[in-house]
């Protein structure tokens, strides 16, 4: 069923929870871009998806809303499979693009929540305040802190279509790092969610999920939601770990309880997480009451020593 308000010349691939979606714009008749292309372990169906959406174009642009690994890990599938960089170009939040160039998995966060992405270098940067010629249309960039720092968000004003990357969901938004580890982070998402409601979108293209155009009503269960971590941050930081497991079992569906376990405990953002909110507390029963958490909510099972992941719903 088309989108409602939704441009022509853009056509959102919704991904499953592993990897963000994907928006694909055709350009002219010769070119296309891409918004946001999904996890690593997904990059093959990444490029066949967007290979199949673009007909005969060809892909000359990548643009990314943040560098979470979920968002840019078929980058370089999709520039390889486009040419290379001479024939495809990737264009990155200007906070990032030292960090990408130099290839720093530290800086990008890769490693410290245990994702991988593969390597790959951009020739552009866009930052709030910029315009972008996508789809024959001029898209506006915010700025979007909150869940990354960095990441930005795509406005185009006469459709009224925001592309919102993590920042905005239909029933959420994406966690909120920073406050992890005991830095500021829920005033800059409150902010960001000011700047959506102030630019009045029709239509949302999320992250994460399908397209909605109720906009007010998910901006008050993200408020409504923002609220009650702001009022106790140890239940954020508690649903930050809980998603953190829940992306090993995206990656692998079942694996021994045991060397999940050990991936928690040694995982520099749990540690650093575990040590600013639970300073004394017993890894093995943090590890114990995270999974706990997963499987009371239907998003892990239990399986002769195997943690699985479960679809919800």
């Amino acid at each position: 069923m088309p989108i409602p308000f939704l441009p022509a010349s853009a056509h959102v691939l919704e991904r499953g929870w592993l990897s963000a979606n994907s928006i694909l714009f055709l350009d002219n008749d010769d070119a296309a871009s891409v918004v946001d292309t999904g996890y690593v372990l997904h990059a093959a169906q990444t490029v066949a998806l967007v290979q199949l959406a673009m007909g005969r174009r060809r892909l000359t642009r990548i643009v990314n809303t943040h560098l979470h690994s979920d968002h840019c890990g078929g980058n370089a599938a999709l520039q390889a499979a486009a040419g290379g960089p001479a024939s495809c170009t990737i264009t990155v939040p200007v906070g990032e693009l030292q960090a990408v160039n130099a290839w720093d998995e530290d800086a990008l966060s890769f490693r410290a929540t245990g994702q991988q992405a593969a390597g790959f270098s951009a020739a552009a940067s866009i930052a709030a305040g910029d315009s972008l010629d996508l789809g024959g249309l001029r898209w506006r960039v915010y700025a979007a802190p909150g869940h990354d720092p960095h990441a930005l968000m795509l406005f185009q004003p006469d459709a009224r279509v925001l592309i919102s990357g993590d920042a905005l969901w239909e029933h959420g938004f994406g966690v909120i790092f920073p406050e992890m580890v005991g830095e500021a982070g829920f005033g800059a998402t409150r902010e960001t969610l000011q700047i959506i409601e102030a630019l009045d979108p029709a239509c949302v293209i999320p992250g994460h999920g399908a397209p909605f155009v109720d906009v007010a009503a998910s901006l008050a269960r993200a408020r409504s939601r923002l609220q009650a971590f702001e009022a106790d941050p140890s239940r954020h930081a508690r649903h930050g770990l809980r998603v953190l497991l829940k992306f090993q079992l995206l990656q692998q569906p079942s694996i021994a309880r045991e060397a999940l376990r050990a991936w928690f405990e040694d995982a520099e953002l749990v540690t650093r997480t575990a040590r600013c909110f639970w300073p004394d507390c017993d890894m093995r029963t943090l590890f114990s009451e995270t999974l706990d958490g997963l499987v009371l909510a239907g998003a892990a099972r239990l399986d002769a020593g195997l943690v699985c992941n479960a679809e919800m719903g």
